[in-house]
């Protein structure tokens, strides 16, 4: 009995000792990201299931500041002025405005893309990586809601800059989401315009007011 009580401290103590760990990893990333006054990311994002003989591999950019976002991805420009949302697609010659609001419950937005772990997950340390000489620690976030989709998502943190490297998530359905980043750039000298929807430069465009 006495060898089982011991055990079971250290194993208390060494879980402890890890969350503690994954706590303070979080928050020094938490803590760089809201020092920049923006950032840019081009990123890699991969979606795979197997049993449905899905996988699909798609490049794209994303210039984030403060609420404020523009996303390139798949041949679409989703705008966020900090209120509006407006998913521009040329090849449909379509304007979809709507708010951020209406996205899917729990989805991970890119506004809050490099945020997100800060509410409605639990964390424990996971496995440590070396790629292409980068040492990369796995933060495993367990969605507090049981009803949830996601049935966990991997974080992976670059243990020397303190910046997200990939993040994997993993649903319920089987399909496996991976976000990687190629590069990051940060307080890079940005257009005032840039977050501003010009409504003149999409005059033949059928607009699609959702609200």
């Amino acid at each position: 009995m006495k060898h089982i009580t011991t055990y079971l401290f250290i194993l208390l103590t060494v879980n402890a000792f890890a969350q503690n760990k994954a706590k303070t990893l979080l928050n020094n990333v938490s803590k760089k990201v809201k020092s920049y006054e923006s950032i840019s990311i081009g990123f890699k994002y991969t979606l795979e299931n197997t049993s449905e003989n899905i996988k699909q591999e798609t490049r794209g950019d994303v210039t984030l500041k403060g609420d404020k976002y523009k996303l390139n991805i798949l041949g679409v420009t989703r705008l966020y002025d900090g209120k509006t949302l407006y998913t521009i697609s040329p090849e449909d010659e379509e304007v979809t405005i709507s708010s951020e609001k209406d996205e899917e419950e729990g989805a991970i937005t890119p506004s809050k893309m490099l945020s997100f772990y800060e509410d409605g997950y639990m964390y424990d340390l996971d496995i440590e990586q070396n790629i292409k000489g980068r040492k990369i620690q796995y933060i495993k976030l367990t969605p507090i809601d049981s009803n949830s989709e996601i049935k966990y998502i991997l974080l992976g943190i670059d243990a020397q800059t303190k910046h997200i490297y990939n993040l994997i998530q993993l649903g319920k359905n089987g399909t496996k989401t991976t976000f990687t980043v190629n590069s990051f750039k940060t307080n890079e000298p940005l257009s005032e315009t840039l977050f501003t929807f010009d409504a003149n430069k999409y005059k033949d465009y059928y607009i699609n007011k959702l609200d």
